[in-house]
């Protein structure tokens, strides 16, 4: 099932008005992370032969869903950079000093969506302002709308995964070691990883 209305072919005339689907119009509404059913991680290069990989276990966010009207869906996710997990506690220290996030200074890497826009089937891409330490640039992220469900505690969720490509020098992130064969320690490029699920919030009352 998509989430969002997919757009005809044919011209449209004046009297057309799109179709709007039933289930898609019932996921209309405000949606929290569930920060214990999702992931947010990246990979990135090491040493120029293997890849390192780690994820944030701390993180928070809301997702408005319009299912009648996409162009109204947004996202707001915020990142706790001290709770950065790669498995190697040295590492994680390293990365939070001052060499990489200076995460004591800059304690949330957040992100916020300005467009959502669907790219055919089940695949979609979400635009918006990725914040790192005091630098704040444009990031599109490609995603799968992986359905909606009824759990077995009667919450309604949604489901998401994607990834997105960043330079991470972009971000202001420039530490690095020369190797002595050549190249670097820690390539530029970051593969950044989203495994989202997300409860609807209960209607007012």
């Amino acid at each position: 099932m998509a989430l969002f209305t997919r757009k005809s072919t044919a011209a449209p005339t004046v009297t057309e008005a799109p179709a709007v689907d039933p289930a898609l119009a019932a996921l209309t509404g405000t949606y929290t992370l569930d920060p214990a059913h999702s992931s947010i991680g990246f990979t990135v290069r090491h040493a120029m032969v293997t890849n390192v990989r780690g994820s944030f276990g701390e993180h928070e966010g809301t997702l408005v869903v319009d299912g009648t009207d996409p162009a109204n869906s947004s996202a707001s996710i915020d990142v706790r950079i001290g709770s950065v997990d790669t498995g190697i506690a040295d590492r994680d220290g390293h990365l939070v000093s001052g060499d990489f996030f200076d995460a004591e200074k800059f304690p949330l890497m957040t992100f916020r969506s300005t467009k959502a826009e669907q790219l055919g089937g089940e695949a979609y891409r979400i635009t918006g302002d990725l914040t790192i330490k005091d630098v704040t640039r444009p990031l599109a992220i490609d995603l799968e709308f992986n359905g909606s469900a009824t759990d077995v505690y009667g919450n309604e969720r949604v489901g998401f995964e994607g990834s997105a490509d960043i330079l991470r020098s972009d971000w202001g992130l420039t530490w690095n070691a020369a190797l002595e064969t050549g190249g670097v320690m820690v390539s530029d490029k970051v593969k950044l990883t989203f495994d989202i699920s997300a409860i609807k919030a209960a209607p007012a009352a």
